[in-house]
């Protein structure tokens, strides 16, 4: 018997649903298929709690799924032990560039840094606080300094570009914790969310010179995987979202230097230079293999993300590639969301569901006889006006749902990749927004 959904859950879930975007909350509600690509990225997960890295592309149409298919994953990242940091790329926020850009997705990603606890974000300063009071405890039983431990279990971070700085203002803020000086404590979270674009404020605030500049984005990030290992958690995830902002980069020399950038972390990951890191990054299919604006333009990069010749000759898929694919929803699939969101919507209660079983694939049927096949390849606006009738079922009891199923609107929703945009090489003027996945697990 399924347990009673909670309305919190409830009504994030369907808000989202309603607005276009994957829920923060509820995804095990209405997750279905994915089985072996869920598999291989738990196995990740595992690799990089056990000190190991680990670097995948997750490839999908237009609405096939990868931005829900990313959120699963990181609420499993979470559940077992990791931090994770994630963040959309847009025109303003890259991995490289000059004028402020990779410092503000690097901001974004502290923002969004969550654990286990803190789910939604905002977990810095409870990381940093455990570290503290993990170090406390080993003074109290050993009389060592705190501050002594601290740089002592720290002591790695020196391998890395910025390290003793990093240290440092992580000491700072266990000075303004002991002394209660919330303004120090403050400036260091600061320093630490890049917030800091000037030796001025950084030398009047905490007394150092350097600050998180554009060029410090990977450098930055491996030494927060240090930190959260020291902390006590299994490692850090890195999700980036949104990748094909990259592809419509029209400056050629700014588009090489970010994919350069990416080949800087899937090198250092593969070759095992780091530990207890690994990063996803989802874009569509153009993104990879457009041979004059993806990464198969770049040759190392191509060359290592060439995928099994296997795959295509045998019709299956290989989930242990650096590559994954996801494939749009299936026509079953779609259904038990269907049901899944049925059953949601009533509170997990089956007495109170709005429609019967024979409604679903009525209901299906009407979208194919309006749009055709992309209702199952694309299907926001099947999910949108599913819901739609279930709120009108729902406000006004009198109706039934046979009586106004063919009055329901489904329109066939925009389908594209940021492609077309790239013929004027000049501009860019489309949005190629996947806020919203299909769900598929």
């Amino acid at each position: 018997m399924k347990k009673i959904i909670k309305a919190r859950e409830r009504e994030t879930v369907i808000q989202s649903l309603k607005s276009g975007v994957v829920p923060r909350l509820g995804l095990q509600h209405i997750q279905v298929g994915r089985s072996g690509e869920l598999k291989s990225f738990i196995n990740d997960i595992d690799t990089i709690a056990s000190g190991g890295t680990s670097f995948r592309f997750v490839i999908g149409e237009y609405g096939s799924g990868k931005t829900f298919f990313l959120s699963l994953v990181r609420c499993i990242a979470l559940e077992k032990g990791l931090v994770t940091m994630h963040a959309d790329l847009s025109p303003n926020k890259r991995l490289h560039g000059s004028d402020g850009q990779p410092r503000l997705l690097l901001s974004e990603m502290l923002n969004n840094i969550s654990t286990r606890t803190r789910q939604e974000g905002n977990a810095l300063q409870n990381i940093i606080e455990k570290f503290i009071s993990s170090a406390k405890e080993e003074s109290n039983g050993t009389g060592e300094p705190v501050g002594e431990i601290i740089g002592n279990r720290l002591r790695e971070l020196g391998e890395y570009t910025g390290g003793y700085t990093f240290i440092t203002v992580i000491k700072r803020y266990w000075e303004g914790y002991e002394a209660g000086d919330i303004n120090l404590m403050e400036s260091a979270l600061k320093w630490l969310k890049a917030g800091y674009t000037t030796k001025t404020e950084t030398l009047r605030d905490l007394g150092i010179r350097e600050f998180i500049t554009d060029a410090s984005f990977y450098n930055t990030l491996k030494l927060y995987s240090v930190l959260v290992r020291k902390a006590g958690y299994g490692g850090l995830l890195v999700c980036l979202d949104e990748m094909v902002n990259l592809y419509k980069i029209t400056n050629s020399i700014s588009r090489k230097a970010n994919y350069e950038e990416i080949l800087s972390m899937l090198n250092n990951t593969l070759q095992g230079t780091l530990s207890s890191i690994g990063f996803i990054m989802c874009g569509t299919p153009e993104f990879l293999t457009d041979n004059l604006r993806g990464l198969y333009s770049y040759e190392a990069l191509r060359s290592r993300l060439s995928e099994n010749g296997f795959t295509r000759q045998l019709g299956v898929a290989d989930y242990n590639s650096v590559v994954m694919r996801l494939s749009s929803l299936t026509k079953e699939e779609l259904y038990l969301l269907l049901y899944n969101i049925r059953h949601l919507y009533a509170y997990g209660k089956e007495e109170d569901y709005l429609v019967p079983d024979e409604a679903l694939p009525a209901f299906l049927n009407h979208c194919v006889n309006k749009i055709g096949e992309s209702y199952f390849r694309t299907p926001r606006t099947t999910i949108k006006s599913f819901l739609d009738m279930l709120s009108i079922l729902e406000q006004y009891p009198h109706y039934k749902w046979n009586d106004i199923i063919d009055s329901v609107e489904v329109k066939r929703d925009a389908e594209h990749s940021g492609a077309e945009e790239l013929l004027d090489g000049n501009r860019v003027t489309a949005d190629a927004n996947d806020d919203f996945a299909v769900f598929k697990l």
